[in-house]
This record gives C-alpha cells, structure tokens and sequence, in this order.
C-alpha cells in the first residue's frame, strides 16, 4: 500500500484534462463527505519503505522543457530564491506534478497556504464566475464580496472565540468593545501586518493626548515603540521587516524604522521591561512559523495581555500562518480564555487558497481612530479576491471538515509524538505546535536541510523552520493515507540521518 511505487506515476495530464475535472459541472459548495474512524493503531517501529530516494534531480535526468524553464528563471527573475531544479506544472489536492512526470505529495502547502489543496474544483468555478463577472473595481466604490467576508470573519469569531469572544458567546467581553469588530482588505500577510502597525501608531497618539492633554500631531508624543520577539517572521517590506527579529533578514536592510524593542517568547520576566508607557504596539505570532513553530503558552499570553492593558499598547496577534483553522481553531488563540485575547488579528495566507489576499480584523474599540483616508489599497478587497475567501472560509469552518481535520491531525500527531523516541540521537524531546502546523526540532541544526533534500528525493515536499526545525503544514482536507505516507517518509529520512 505503501511502496515506491505509488509515487511514481505516468506523466501528468494535460492541463485541458484538469480543467475539465474542475469544470462548472462539479457542485459549487456541495460540502464533501468525510469518513469517520478511520484513524487506526499507530505503528510501533519506523518505516523502512523510503529508506532509499526514487527521484534524481541532477541535470541529465531533467527534459529539455524543464532546462529551458529554469534557464529563462535564471536569467530574468531575481536571484531571491534557492530553488530544487525542477518544475511543477499541475496539482490536484495534496499532490503535484513536476514538468517530468514525478509526483509529489504536498506537505509545505504552498506554504500554509493550500488549506483545500491544489486545483480545488470549488475554488476555480468561483474565480471563473467571479472574475468573467467582475473582477476589480478599487476601493472607490462597493462590491457585493467585500461585506460578506467581512460578516463572515467578525460572525465566526463570535460564534467560535477571539479578540474578546468567548467560544459560544454573543458579545466582546468588555462593555467597551461591544460594539464588534471591522475589517480591512489587503494583498498580503506582510500588507495586513503593515496596516496593524500603522493603525496601533495611531492609537498611540490618540490615547497619548488623551492622557496628557496634547495634541494628536505634536511629533514629540513618545508612544511609538513597537515590541516583538525573538524567531517572529512578520514580513519582509520595511516596516514588517522591522519587526522580523531575524539576523539574516534584517542585516542586509539597516537601518530599519527606530523603537523597536524585541523580547523572548514565553519569558515572563521580560514583559515589564519591554512594554512601557511609550510602548504603542505589541506584535507576536500565538504559534510562530517560520521560526520553528513554537507555540505562546496561555500564561505567557495572559501576562502579555495584562501589561498591554496597563500601558495603552495595542495587542496585534499575527494568525498569518497558525490563523483560520490551522491550529485545529479558528484562531489559534480562540480556545483560550478571553483575558488571553488580542486588540487586532492579522491573516492572509489560506483564506483565499492561493488567490492573493489579507486581512486586518480588528476591535471597534481600535478600528475606531480610522477614518476615510488614513489607509487604503488600489487592490486589497476586490471583489474576486472576497469571493473566493468567502467560499474557502464557508468550507473551512464547515463543522464535519473540521472535525476531520481535527481527527486527521490527531492522528498525524500521534505518529510524530513517538519519532524524538525512536530518534532519541537525532531529535529534541518535545514536537512543536499545534494541529497542522507542527515542527520536529533536531540537536543537529544542519540537518533541517538535509532531511526536507531527502523528503523531496522521496517524492514529499516538508519545509524548514528557524535553524533547527523541519516544519510540516499540509492542507486541512489532508487524507489518512496521505499522512500514512508523509510519516513513512520522514521516518525512511530520519533513519538515512542515522545510518
């Protein structure tokens, strides 16, 4: 069931072939159905079926397509990225083909992106009607999309916990939130971390000169400090940069913008230092990505809530990459007590699928320093991009999708839980994260690298987080079997590592 062979499949169809799978013809939000139970006993010994690589990627086994491919890349795209030489030409779920055939099962996601897999019948009959319908029409005017995503988010986090909703509840807990929540539309994760940054700045200065009685616009207002924490990835563009505590980063860009302060995650002793009455802003990840998918402990959390409330700093939780279903919640802070919560929620990556978009949702009590011209965006909110995240919204938060989710995560938790066991030399004790989107840390910081090479030799794509971690975000429709696979992988990798 589980042999090489099923990796290696005959060479892909033609693209006229996928886009009659994903025709008009497939039910637009008929949800599908999910079989229950079929989680059975975890194995008690690694794989040995991947122990050997299937794939050769060197240069004689690459068609002359694919050569031509990466030699145009290499001379017209900007040398910003390392990639395997290769070329993906299709998808359909939790796998994807490269221009030569071979077949690889996705366990990066397009980077958390791909929460309904690739070539989502749903998803492409949306932007096929959508966008020969309207396409783009810039924030000057209403579009029917827009609004109902916004309605969308602010119902669900009611309905499901955050930024003050309890799970279950009908109202932000504190009177002076009870008005709700507000929306802005962005391109981007690091667009949507910009806007909340831009808009704590200028709380900032309203709760200032309320406090002192200044003015809003007196350049001398000292509260225009930011803090974030070590291993946070928040973006790449100056201001987001800024806040992304990474060495190799940053280095190259400096200087970057001033009052920045950066902490350690979960150090408790930090908080009152860090955060002080010039503090604007406070932005972490509740499960960081890029740094090595570690999660915020709720007592941190509260504590970090508490100094923002005695300092007038806006909470920002970046739910970029954990956010939207990810960590087994709509948020990855919705299961938490509310004195838990944050002032502002940033997203982006899975809620359209791939199509570009992000988001800012935001307490009114914040939302309520922004007027007609303080921010905006020539494409954030069209009405394609909201189309499609109303869609994948509906179907992520669909309750038999999540609970399969939730069951297939278990399930896949359960065999990653015994892997720092068997691998006592190669990995540290403890798995990180939390529902799919997990991270194994190793003793070894070169070997990351080394075991997402011999995954991908292996026909399944892993990624990297921070120095020391493999991480593994597969799409939330992720199967058993498929899980079966990418566990038999990682096991054939680990013991390769060890010989």
């Amino acid at each position: 069931m589980h042999s090489t062979a099923r990796l290696a499949h005959p060479l892909p169809a033609t693209r006229l072939q996928i886009l009659a799978r994903g025709s008009s013809a497939t039910p637009l939000v008929a949800p599908r159905r999910y079989a229950s139970n079929v989680v059975s006993e975890l194995p008690t010994s690694p794989s040995t079926r991947y122990l050997k690589s299937i794939y050769d990627f060197s240069v004689n086994t690459q068609s002359a397509a694919t050569k031509n491919t990466i030699a145009l890349g290499d001379e017209y795209l900007l040398p910003v990225y390392a990639r395997p030489p290769f070329v993906l030409s299709h998808g359909r779920g939790s796998w994807v083909w490269d221009a030569d055939g071979r077949k690889f099962l996705d366990f990066s996601a397009g980077i958390a992106v791909n929460a309904l897999g690739h070539a989502d019948p749903g998803v492409s009959e949306v932007l096929q009607q959508q966008s020969s319908t309207l396409l783009h029409t810039s924030n000057v005017y209403y579009n029917e999309w827009a609004p109902k995503l916004a309605e969308l988010l602010v119902t669900l986090t009611n309905k499901e916990g955050g930024l003050g909703y309890a799970a279950g509840g009908t109202s932000p807990s504190s009177s002076a939130a009870k008005q709700g929540a507000k929306v802005f539309f962005s391109n981007s994760g690091t667009e949507a971390n910009e806007g909340a940054l831009k808009i704590a700045r200028k709380v900032g200065k309203d709760r200032w000169a309320t406090a002192t009685g200044g003015k809003v616009d007196d350049p001398s207002c000292p509260k225009m400090r930011i803090v974030c924490f070590e291993n946070s990835f928040h973006g790449r563009s100056m201001g987001a940069l800024s806040v992304t505590s990474t060495e190799k980063y940053q280095t190259p860009f400096r200087p970057l913008i001033p009052g920045v302060s950066v902490g350690k995650l979960n150090d408790l002793e930090c908080l009152h230092r860090l955060i002080t009455d010039d503090t604007c802003a406070v932005i972490v990840e509740p499960i960081q990505g890029e740094g090595g998918a570690t999660a915020a402990t709720e007592e941190w959390l509260r504590a970090l809530r508490t100094r923002c409330d005695e300092t007038g700093a806006v909470l920002i939780f970046d739910e970029i990459q954990c956010g939207l279903y990810r960590s087994g919640n709509l948020w990855a802070h919705s299961a938490l007590p509310i004195d838990c919560h944050p002032d502002v929620i940033t997203m982006a990556k899975p809620l359209a699928n791939g199509y570009p978009i992000g988001a800012v949702l935001l307490r009114d009590t914040i939302a309520s320093t922004m007027t007609a011209g303080t921010h905006g965006t020539t494409f954030g909110g069209s009405p394609t991009a909201c189309a499609v995240g109303h869609h994948v919204l509906n179907r992520l938060s669909d309750r038999v999708f999540v609970a399969h989710m939730k069951e297939m995560s278990g399930y896949m938790n359960g065999r990653l839980e015994v892997l720092p066991k068997w691998f006592s030399a190669i990995l540290q004790p403890h798995v990180r994260g939390r529902g799919f989107i997990r991270g194994l840390g190793f003793n070894d910081v070169s070997h990351p690298g080394e075991v997402v090479q011999l995954a991908r030799e292996r026909g399944v794509f892993l990624l990297t987080a921070g120095k020391d971690a493999v991480r593994l975000v597969p799409s939330l429709n992720v199967t058993k079997e498929e899980v079966d696979i990418a566990m038999d992988v990682l096991e054939g990798c680990l013991s390769s590592l060890r010989g």
